[in-house]
């Protein structure tokens, strides 16, 4: 099996690459931002990020395949590098220090691709989680300094901490009342939003954490890092990985449950 560690490398250069990009425009009061025909914002700084990741890709990885938020798919073949430049976009253009770029390194396999590296660099909070398929998940300033990832051992749902990003969505779905009903049954809620209850619930400080509608590359990079750090990561259908356009994630011993709720009464 290949070990993927010369990628992972790779994916922490293109990652300081994307933060200093990011963290120069972050609270520039000349940043312009524009609204996507799905009315979701994006910033000249996401643009530039992910333009400055494809530059390196095209220069160490010119044989991979490209999918990015902003600039679509590049290539073809069985390994496909996925970016988001900004993961909350929303809270990067109000100032807010709650936004990451997520890179992950994806490869064809049975069921489709799957990721098998991944990186999460959130530079306004000072903290990156990253993780390569069957080395385990990580925290820390660099790959020299890191600490193991783990999953809480929290096995009763009135013991579990929930986290989600917003309620409106649940809503669109039909799906309020068993969210709410989940809500009730935890011990409890914080709506941190976007990729940070993904890398919570790797680190073990939230138990469960769940999203009505995401894209690919909102998903592939935290995916790895759950399951490596112990957890399980599915869509809502409880299909394993970030195909399903939404996704839940927990320590694995409370998934069952999760879905269950987030299932009921549809």
């Amino acid at each position: 099996m290949p070990d993927y560690l010369d990628d992972l490398r790779l994916a922490h250069v293109l990652a300081d690459a994307a933060d200093a990009a990011t963290m120069d425009r972050f609270k520039a009061l000349d940043l312009k931002v524009e609204t996507k025909p799905d009315m979701t914002p994006v910033s000249e700084a996401d643009r530039a990020a992910e333009e400055l990741v494809r530059g390196q890709l095209q220069r160490a990885r010119p044989r991979d395949a490209i999918l990015g938020e902003e600039y679509g798919v590049e290539g073809t073949g069985p390994r496909r590098w996925v970016i988001d430049p900004i993961d909350g976009t929303k809270n990067y253009v109000r100032g807010v220090p709650v936004w990451a770029t997520l890179i992950a390194l994806m490869e064809a396999g049975e069921g489709g691709y799957q990721p098998v590296v991944g990186v999460v660099s959130a530079p306004a909070l000072g903290r990156r989680w990253w993780a390569a398929k069957g080395h385990g998940a990580f925290t820390g300033r660099s790959l020299q300094k890191a600490t193991r990832l783990h999953v809480s051992q929290v096995s009763k749902l009135a013991d579990a901490s929930f986290a989600y990003s917003s309620l409106s969505g649940w809503e669109e779905q039909g799906r309020l009342d068993g969210f709410l009903d989940l809500t009730r049954a935890v011990w409890r809620t914080r709506a941190y939003g976007d990729f940070w209850p993904y890398m919570m619930v790797a680190e073990g400080s939230v138990d469960l954490c769940a999203e009505p509608e995401l894209s690919l590359w909102d998903m592939a990079a935290n995916a790895i890092i759950v399951t490596e750090a112990g957890g399980t990561f599915t869509g809502l259908d409880g299909l394993p990985g970030p195909h399903s356009g939404n996704a839940a994630a927990s320590n694995g011993l409370l998934h069952d449950e999760l879905l269950g709720y987030l299932n009921q009464r549809l």
